[in-house]
């Protein structure tokens, strides 16, 4: 019988519950599409913590091998330590993990050597298309000779990395709270760390893919209230949160206040900017906020505004030579980190703006953070269509005020803006707004909010 992998196999990586939709089998199989689609005689694996990684991801590597496919497993690794092994070892790379979902969830991420994206229109469609046929017929032939399944160990190389792209020399010693939810962190902070002069507070380093405090997704905020409490209690000077594969990184500042993405976003593209002479090119998608763009003229540099998704920023990245990229889900992409996406790095950056000067968290980015958002607020809607063409039709033709479809709808008045656009893969629509004050910021919300949900 033909799997169905319709409910799996996503824009940008392989999602689903183990084993009710997925599998090792399968995953065998998923190895023997990588190599084909890939055409690498080599490839690096790596997984995460969750109790069905390791059984996947030597699945895979056991697909690969068998199309005579040469195997570096890294074994335990953060995905952005995995895009780091397909940089440095030029290799096609696949990480298993689910970032923040549920512990019965897993996945793979697959990129190809130099940890480009391999999303529905760079292979993933074809590695689908591949599976499916072969859940009919039989796995593929194998070849004469297979390949290798040799383990290497990347994390102190990883760190090394990380730290040759932020100067970290002058920084004051400060007090870090992390936590690292039962996920990746747990793994990668402390080497990444060490040697700084941080005194380092852990929050849930043990590696648990149950979660057994909270879910591994910091962009909730009923999963951060632990570390705001530590934070005041400690009277840290700043606390880090990081998701279940930790290639995302929140920040909270000295007060326990949650830090906008955008703000760290500026904060980094200003500091990239200036490492790049004032010039260069910095991507930032439709949500997030004005602050970034207007940062990132007033440093010299040039924004260039893209839809929500990895896969865009780094094709845009790679398009325009740009040096640095931010998203407002705490993804940040790098230009000497191979286009990819990490956390950690953009973490060091904010160590690294702090301990160079002698003012609280909060001071620093308040230059960065300058408008009232509302947040991601989602609604469930059955004619996402239709409450959308409500929305168009209420504004539309008003004075002053424009829209545009580059993702989901725009609309942007002198004074504010919103954005609402439909989940990919659940019957929702996700709504952002921004105003120069509070008030007018919760009115159209609000107002937004009644036409979607009426």
């Amino acid at each position: 019988m033909t799997a169905d992998l319709s409910t799996i196999v996503k824009a940008y990586d392989v999602r689903g519950v183990v084993p009710d939709q997925w599998d090792e089998p399968l995953a065998e199989l998923f190895g023997a599409a990588f190599a084909q689609v890939t055409g690498a005689d080599a490839v690096v694996i790596g997984h995460d913590m969750r109790p069905s990684s390791p059984g996947l991801s030597r699945a895979f590597a056991r697909g690969a091998a068998a199309l005579g496919v040469h195997v570096t497993e890294i074994g335990l690794c953060s995905t952005d330590q995995l895009y780091y092994a397909s940089g440095a070892l030029n290799l096609p790379g696949a990480m298993f993990t689910a970032s923040h979902n549920p512990a019965q969830y897993n996945g793979i991420k697959m990129c190809r050597a130099g940890a480009a994206p391999v999303g529905q229109d760079t292979g993933l469609a074809e590695i689908r298309e591949l599976v499916e046929g072969w859940s009919e017929t039989g796995a593929p032939e194998p070849a004469a000779t297979p390949g290798t399944i040799t383990r290497r160990d990347t994390l102190e190389d990883y760190a090394a990395h990380l730290r040759s792209l932020v100067d970290l020399t002058s920084v004051r010693p400060l007090k870090v709270v992390v936590d690292a939810g039962n996920g990746m962190g747990g793994h990668t902070v402390p080497t990444v760390f060490a040697g700084l002069p941080l005194d380092l507070v852990p929050m849930y380093f043990e590696l648990d893919g149950t979660f057994p405090n909270h879910e591994a997704n910091p962009l909730d905020p009923a999963n951060i209230v632990d570390l705001q409490k530590r934070v005041r209690e400690e009277g840290a000077d700043l606390g880090i949160a990081f998701d279940g594969d930790a290639d995302r990184c929140f920040v909270v500042d000295e007060r326990g206040d949650a830090v906008s993405p955008s703000a760290i976003t500026a904060l980094v593209a200003a500091r990239e900017l200036a490492k790049n002479g004032g010039k260069g090119t910095v991507i930032h998608n439709l949500i997030t906020s004005w602050s970034v763009p207007e940062v990132v003229r007033e440093n010299g540099g040039t924004p260039v505004r893209t839809r929500v998704g990895h896969s865009f920023i780094k094709a845009e990245m790679a398009r325009s030579g740009a040096i640095f990229g931010g998203e407002h889900s705490a993804h940040y992409y790098f230009a000497d980190f191979w286009n990819a996406d990490t956390g950690m790095l953009a973490a060091l950056h904010v160590l690294a703006a702090l301990g160079g000067q002698d003012g609280p968290l909060s001071g620093l980015l308040a230059q960065y953070d300058r408008y009232a958002g509302s947040g991601e607020i989602n609604s469930t809607v059955a004619d996402q269509p239709g409450r959308l063409a409500a929305i168009r039709s209420a504004y539309e033709g008003r004075e002053s005020i424009t829209l545009d479809d580059l993702d989901g709808l725009t609309v942007s008045a002198p004074d504010w803006w919103f954005n609402v656009r439909p989940s990919n893969t659940e019957p929702l629509l996700r709504l952002n707004a921004e105003a120069r004050d509070e008030t007018t910021m919760a009115k159209v919300r609000d107002e937004v909010l009644a036409i979607i949900r009426a």
